[in-house]
């Protein structure tokens, strides 16, 4: 699992005018919950990019004003019409206690529907697992090689191993479809009653 790392500072005034304030000088309002006591901090808006932009997952290294904390981001709050951040909640990550997390889709294999003209369809871009941080996957392996024309790979087809999927089993992960002008071909080729 990746890491990024974030500087912040501690807030000394809590409340909305002075997070407003932070926001405009380009810092984020930060919370890190876990801990014997919750730390209310800021840090650099630029420093998020590699967190909160890209697919990947990662665990975050905090470092404010010194004291370094393992984290993870457990919620980040967007500005409805900007995109930017407004807002970001941290989890401490202790090595005994599990910790959920969005954990990317990663689609391997050519499906034998593929071959036959279908198209993967993937249902699920991220499943929510629940692991130890030592067990915590970069992201969720999904083999589709054995899947046929409108087959599918359900969450209960999955074996993960030393963590948890905490998505519902029925749920489809990636389905093969079949494309209209392959179906109408294959009502044409079907037997009449």
């Amino acid at each position: 699992m990746r890491t990024v790392e974030i500087v912040g500072y501690k807030r000394n005034e809590l409340g909305s005018s002075s997070a407003k304030k932070l926001r405009v000088e380009g810092y984020v309002p930060c919370v890190l919950y876990g801990g014997e006591e919750t730390i209310h901090f800021y840090a650099p808006m630029s420093l998020f990019k590699d967190l909160v932009y890209t697919p990947e997952v990662a665990f975050v290294k905090l470092n404010i004003e010194g004291d370094e904390y393992d984290a993870i981001l457990q919620q980040a709050q967007f500005h409805p019409v900007a995109d930017y951040i407004t807002h970001a909640d941290f989890l401490l990550l202790r090595e005994d206690r599990p910790v959920k997390m969005e954990i990317p889709v990663k689609v391997v294999g050519t499906s034998i529907g593929v071959q036959k003209g279908g198209k993967a369809e993937i249902k699920l871009r991220k499943l929510k697992v629940k692991a130890l941080p030592k067990n915590m996957p970069q992201y969720v392996e999904v083999d589709i090689s054995h899947l046929d024309l409108g087959k599918s790979v359900k969450v209960k087809d999955l074996n993960p191993e030393n963590y948890t999927i905490l998505n519902s089993p029925q749920i489809p992960v990636v389905s093969i479809a079949i494309p209209r002008a392959l179906r109408s071909k294959q009502a044409q080729e079907a037997p009449a009653k």
